[in-house]
């Protein structure tokens, strides 16, 4: 595949244009902007060397299961051009690449280089026919490197909950969405359920950072709960996707109500 570096960029990137203005087609290497969080990356640049084997771990594998349902959701098809935002470790992207085929793209941005690299080895080891058409694009989720009405579908997993400003992040989705497709949003659920908050918290307290703590990551891995609490309801999401113009929005409990996937289309 070459290294990453050639990897990381985009046939299609194009350069920011001022506000207001519709940008133009070009080419351009990607770069988070000052907008991204700088802890916040440097912390994914940590975990990345064990991300996998911990969400295999932590979840029983069930977040599978769940990356599946939220390829799923996002209706891509055979011969779509998608974007996979916030794509970590690559989990969604593969699933899409399947999903759209070789006459289908698959742009995989993340901001996180370490994640990226991760992302691109595993590309290697697990080739199948399909993974060209990723590219893996080192970018900032607040100002999204595509004209408007670039993608037929869009998925985020468990990203939007580390985005510094999610009602920008979701305007940045609708943005380069054509009409009538559709956002697919994994992440974990911010429940109104006490019983599912006190066994998330419980959960996180007791089996996550333990775990964590095997691999050097204690204080990494108890960001999770903060991150949690400080991140939105079903129903605050599903305002936040009808205030950026997204014509329907719905949140959807999974894995007994500790995650959670919005389905917004334009």
């Amino acid at each position: 595949m070459g290294t990453l570096t050639a990897a990381i960029s985009v046939a299609a990137a194009v350069v920011a244009s001022p506000a207001g203005r519709r940008r133009g087609r070009g080419s351009a290497t990607v770069r988070c902007s000052s907008s991204a969080s700088s802890e916040r990356q440097a912390l994914f640049n940590r975990i990345a060397p064990v991300y996998d084997n911990l969400n295999d771990v932590l979840s029983l594998g069930q977040h599978r299961t769940w990356k599946r349902i939220c390829v799923s959701w996002s209706r891509a098809k055979r011969g779509d051009r998608v974007l996979d935002l916030c794509c970590g470790s690559g989990d969604i992207a593969f699933l899409l690449s399947q999903k759209v085929g070789l006459d289908g793209e698959v742009m995989a941005v993340d901001f996180s280089r370490q994640q990226l690299h991760t992302a691109a080895e595993r590309q290697e080891q697990r080739w199948k026919l399909c993974y060209k058409n990723i590219k893996w694009i080192e970018g900032d989720a607040l100002d999204l490197p595509f004209t408007d009405c670039y993608f037929d579908a869009v998925t985020v997993g468990y990203g939007l909950r580390n985005v510094v400003d999610k009602p920008r992040a979701i305007r940045e989705i609708f943005r380069v969405l054509k009409p009538g497709s559709t956002a697919s949003i994994l992440d974990f659920n911010k429940s109104s359920s006490l019983f599912t908050t006190s066994l998330q918290s419980w959960m996180i307290d007791n089996v996550v950072v333990p775990l964590a703590s095997g691999y050097g990551l204690t204080e990494e891995y108890k960001y999770l709960k903060s991150s949690i609490s400080q991140y939105l309801t079903g129903e605050e999401l599903e305002k936040l996707a009808k205030e950026a113009g997204f014509s329907a929005a719905k949140h959807y409990e999974l894995g007994g109500g500790l995650m959670g996937s919005l389905v917004a289309t334009r």
